[in-house]
């Protein structure tokens, strides 16, 4: 049975500020992409000496404990496996692209936001946070700052999607337009993406109902941002020139910096640590991971050039592929990215946002293959930072991979973008940001 609070929920909070501790509820859409920053977020807090619990799904429950964080699980949300959605989500089933994206969006994160919020104003009766850490599409975080009156921040694990009235909507993976006329086509996308997206906005009209909440005005887009704090993961170098960007919001470099680890290395690692050619790896990603997609052009593309292809198929399951790989190619369900990246010279992938932005930390050109969900706009945002192609398909051509690597192969701009980027996300610790951002805030309210 679905629980909905019908009433803000209060409790007694000392002024921690005083002592230097403060209790943190960390919000995390139980995904593997959202958990490993968050992960990274509560050791920082934990480390600082803050009491912090972390609200996600069963399935991640141990990697949080791990870090010392306590754990609420989800509840009176329904908990998934981000493996076989639609087995919690049936209107999933078989979708792919744009409808895949607003489907998700309306089911997974609009439609469970008032039962976050009940499981997590329940939390909050049982002891009082200080402040609420959620990533950037935990609507019930939202809800549940409402309801107990207490402060939010959010933890932008992709790139902003915060509105702008200089930028075309964030979901179509379009770079800003240039003069009158770009300006009135963005304008009129934005017109047409709010009546594309109706039906989610009215799903958080009533969801935020069920939650007890009045109307407010916000668009979808504005209600998953905290208009207290935004830490974004990235640099300004890859978000887009905006007049209107508001002031709560500050970049913070790379949230998940991978630990030094051997431990589950492949048994054909010795091919890469010797190889005499260059290395490019290809990622499927951990979400849509058809190898069919991204892994078998790639292995067309560049089976018969002289480089090492290193893919990781993403499945958990099995490492193995239903096609045959090249000779020059090694495979594996994952490959640790702190062994191997130093290591690879081109990286083509699905477009993460945690894997780009792992590859640009360390100088790695880019030829990015975005399908769907926040993707587009990631290869988007890496062809207008000039660190690498963007293919404009999830499912793109062996001929196009190819062209694309032999332009990032002999033109030395992209490499040159990259370690730009490189030096400007090294300048940042984001964990450790994330947390002196949160005490600022929190102190400056006390004030």
């Amino acid at each position: 049975m679905r629980r909905t609070p019908r009433a803000r929920v209060t409790a007694h909070r000392p002024n921690v500020l005083e002592s230097g501790m403060v209790e943190v509820m960390i919000a995390v859409m139980p995904f593997h992409g959202h958990v490993a920053p968050l992960a990274a977020v509560a050791e920082a807090f934990v480390a600082d000496g803050h009491g912090v619990r972390v609200y996600t799904g069963a399935a991640h429950a141990d990697r949080f404990a791990a870090v010392g964080a306590r754990v609420v699980t989800w509840s009176s949300a329904p908990d998934f496996d981000e493996h076989d959605l639609p087995a919690t989500f049936p209107e999933l089933q078989g979708r792919k692209g744009p409808r895949q994206m607003l489907t998700n969006v309306e089911q997974l994160f609009v439609r469970t936001g008032a039962d976050q919020a009940a499981d997590l104003t329940r939390a909050f009766a049982e002891q009082a946070w200080d402040v609420i850490v959620a990533d950037g599409l935990s609507i019930g975080a939202h809800f549940a700052s409402e309801l107990t009156a207490t402060p939010w921040v959010t933890v932008s694990i992709v790139p902003l999607t915060i509105p702008s009235r200089d930028l075309p909507p964030p979901i179509l993976g379009l770079p800003p337009a240039r003069g009158i006329a770009g300006r009135l086509r963005d304008r009129a996308l934005r017109s047409l993406t709010r009546v594309v997206s109706r039906g989610i906005q009215r799903a958080y009209a009533e969801d935020r109902a069920r939650a007890g909440l009045p109307p407010d005005a916000l668009s979808l887009e504005q209600a998953f941002i905290s208009p207290h704090l935004v830490c974004a993961s990235g640099v300004p170098e890859l978000e887009y020139p905006r007049s209107d960007l508001g002031t709560q919001v500050v970049f913070v470099g790379e949230l998940t910096r991978p630990h030094t680890n051997d431990a589950g290395l492949p048994p054909w690692w010795p091919d890469v640590e010797s190889s005499a050619d260059p290395v490019v790896h290809v990622t499927q990603g951990t979400l849509n991971v058809d190898p069919h997609d991204l892994i078998e052009p790639s292995f067309t593309a560049l089976g018969r050039q002289r480089l090492l292809l290193v893919a990781a198929t993403g499945q958990a399951d099995a490492a193995g592929l239903p096609f045959r790989a090249p000779p020059n190619a090694r495979v594996a369900r994952f490959v640790p990215y702190d062994a191997l990246l130093p290591h690879v010279d081109v990286m083509v992938t699905n477009g993460g946002w945690g894997g780009v932005l792992a590859a640009l930390a360390r100088g790695i050109p880019l030829i990015v293959a975005g399908g769907d969900l926040d993707k587009p706009e990631i290869a988007a945002r890496v062809a207008w930072a000039g660190a690498g192609v963007n293919l404009r398909t999830g499912t793109p051509s062996a001929r196009a991979i190819l062209r694309a690597w032999r332009r990032v192969a002999a033109d030395g701009s992209y490499r040159a973008n990259a370690a730009r980027l490189s030096a400007s996300l090294s300048a940042h610790d984001g964990p450790r940001e994330v947390v002196e951002h949160t005490l600022d805030l929190l102190e400056a309210r006390s004030g």
